[in-house]
């Protein structure tokens, strides 16, 4: 957020919400900067982040000053580091909740001087045991065992804790990446061998064991919340207003989708947001694309959104790009949508039309 990067359209800033929880405050917080800043919408990533883009050029000042005060901004040496992602339904039905040790891990981050220097993109996870988080390609990744024990993994090595030491341990296991990494490695996984010497300064040793995956959570009822779907992971005004008058909170996932406590789902699906898991809107996800990216070759959110309604869900995960780089692209297999400028490639044969 205190880098806002330049793309085409304005000012691009990023707000990290650990653990994804926010606070109906902090989102009208969040809606009101963006209309008055931005372009008026708030985007989801697939970090459970928020971004807001065509920021004017004095925005970011302004911004910076709204979230310090809603509480979103609580380190400025930190901001860029506060990756932390939570499986989003911890504790609203049955299972374990780790929503509580995101607020500790980051709290503890943020009070580790040596930690500001870890790179952008080193993203910590706590998964409360569905394995919703595994595919996330988390660096430092904890899935919850039972109420006593949990298993951290940091990719190819796993190894059981007790629930008391699991953030003191994921700290540790940070700054052992920064003594290991010669300075161009961003991700534990580019690091040669990195997990077990990781483990080995931690004076921990691997069981074998790994995290056992799970599928994302979908749209619909979920013991005592609502997932609701934000087509493209982009929120609009009108739909922001209305999660702010139906729920007291709201919690971000990486599927470009929002927690919410058990509400009707009228109210939200009047303002387009999808609450069933069978609508052509789940998982499809797409990058920024024109006019906001210089280097996209097509409008794909327009695109998307003229075509996506016309074709059968089939269940599988389905991503459009604007250029090679595939920004936002999900974790795991999907369907690839690539503009080439005279068409788009699916999966890597040119459809020019539907």
């Amino acid at each position: 957020m205190l880098a806002v990067h330049q793309a085409a359209d304005g000012g691009l800033a990023r707000i990290r919400v650990p653990g994804g929880l926010l606070s109906v405050t902090q989102l009208d917080v969040l809606r009101s900067a963006s209309l008055d800043l931005g372009d008026g919408r708030l985007e989801l990533t697939s970090r459970g982040n928020l971004q807001i883009r065509a920021l004017r050029p004095d925005g970011p000042q302004e911004l910076s000053d709204r979230l310090y005060r809603a509480g979103l901004l609580p380190s400025l040496t930190h901001e860029r580091v506060r990756n932390i992602l939570v499986s989003p339904l911890s504790g609203l039905d049955g299972r374990y909740d780790v929503l509580p040790l995101a607020a500790a891990l980051d709290r503890a981050l943020c009070a580790h001087p040596g930690l500001a220097d870890l790179p952008g993109r080193f993203l910590f996870a706590l998964d409360d045991g569905r394995g919703d988080l595994v595919a996330s390609g988390a660096d430092v990744l904890v899935q919850a065992v039972d109420s006593r024990e949990a298993l951290l993994s940091l990719g190819t090595h796993g190894v059981r804790l007790s629930w008391g030491e699991v953030v003191e341990v994921m700290i540790a296991a940070a700054g052992a990446f920064l003594e290991v990494r010669d300075g161009a490695e961003w991700r534990i996984a580019e690091v040669i061998d990195g997990s077990r010497r990781i483990l080995e300064r931690l004076g921990l040793e691997a069981t074998g064991e790994l995290p056992v995956a799970g599928a994302p959570t979908e749209a619909g009822e979920h013991g005592s919340a609502l997932v609701a779907t934000v087509p493209l992971g982009s929120l609009t005004q009108e739909q922001a207003v209305v999660l702010t008058e139906v729920a007291e909170w709201v919690r971000v996932t990486p599927w470009r989708s929002v927690v919410l406590p058990a509400v009707a789902s009228a109210p939200l699906e009047a303002v387009g947001l999808v609450t069933t898991p069978d609508s052509v809107w789940s998982g499809v996800t797409a990058c920024a694309g024109r006019p906001g990216c210089a280097k996209s070759l097509a409008d794909v959110r327009g695109d998307a959104r003229r075509v996506v309604p016309q074709l059968a869900r089939d269940g599988r995960r389905v991503h459009w790009s604007g250029c090679e780089r595939r920004c936002g692209k999900p974790a795991g297999v999907f369907v690839d949508i690539l503009a080439v400028g005279n068409g788009y490639l699916v999966d890597g044969e040119l459809k020019e039309t539907w």
